[in-house]
């Protein structure tokens, strides 16, 4: 999971997010969890406390109910779904389908949030606890999903937390981060979102150890 040269543009002039950096951030988590056995996703994903497994149907289900929010609008909460115990994750891929399978799934996930984000209005707004979003929040919010997240896999599954797209990370920073400080706009964008989401401490900016974004639209 490593950035691509093309990916690479400025923090400054990042361009808006489109239906194409969400497939774009999902091919690139679905490459890295597919060359890996299937043994290798019990390990703890990174930082955070679940299994690489759990951890990529963590970025499964936000893909999924990002995807239902965009196509359905609610405005005061999550479309209302629940797993068979009332869990609010419902995606969960079978464990037998392999990393192969994993990879489908998160393609196919995020083909939809894709999809929706396409076909419905600019205007069209919903719930989202962070700030009432629109089309393109909401596939911004998809996108840092996948790369945080795909980095905590990776970390899990090598023990190596590798780079950020510099291109993608541009665009979340730009339109889910608007109050990063000074210090951190100077930064490869990728650094800029791994420090952002607390994963990192910098050269003057430690550790976040409580972070949210901004999904409201601007």
């Amino acid at each position: 999971m490593s950035a691509q040269p093309e990916d690479v543009v400025t923090s400054a002039s990042p361009g808006p997010v489109t239906p194409d950096d969400v497939r774009a951030a999902s091919r690139w988590l679905a490459d890295g969890v597919a060359q890996h056995p299937d043994a290798a996703f019990d390990a703890q994903a990174g930082p955070v406390r679940w299994s690489c497994w759990a951890t990529a149907e963590h970025v499964v289900d936000d893909l999924l109910a990002y995807a239902l929010q965009v196509a359905g609008l609610p405005l005061l909460d999550y479309l209302p779904l629940a797993g068979p115990r009332g869990e609010d994750e419902i995606a969960h891929v079978k464990r037998e389908a392999g990393p192969a399978g994993l990879a489908e799934v998160i393609l196919a996930s995020g083909e939809l949030l894709a999809a929706q984000v396409a076909v419905q209005s600019p205007d069209g707004r919903a719930y989202h606890p962070y700030g009432l979003s629109d089309p393109e929040g909401f596939a911004a919010m998809g996108i840092a999903e996948i790369l945080v997240h795909g980095r905590d896999i990776a970390d899990g599954l090598t023990g190596v937390a590798p780079g950020l797209p510099e291109g993608l990370s541009a665009k979340v920073l730009g339109r889910l981060f608007p109050d990063l400080p000074a210090a951190a706009q100077g930064l490869p964008p990728g650094d800029a979102l791994v420090w952002a989401t607390g994963r990192s401490d910098l050269p003057g900016l430690p550790r976040r150890t409580r972070w949210r974004w901004d999904a409201s639209v601007r």
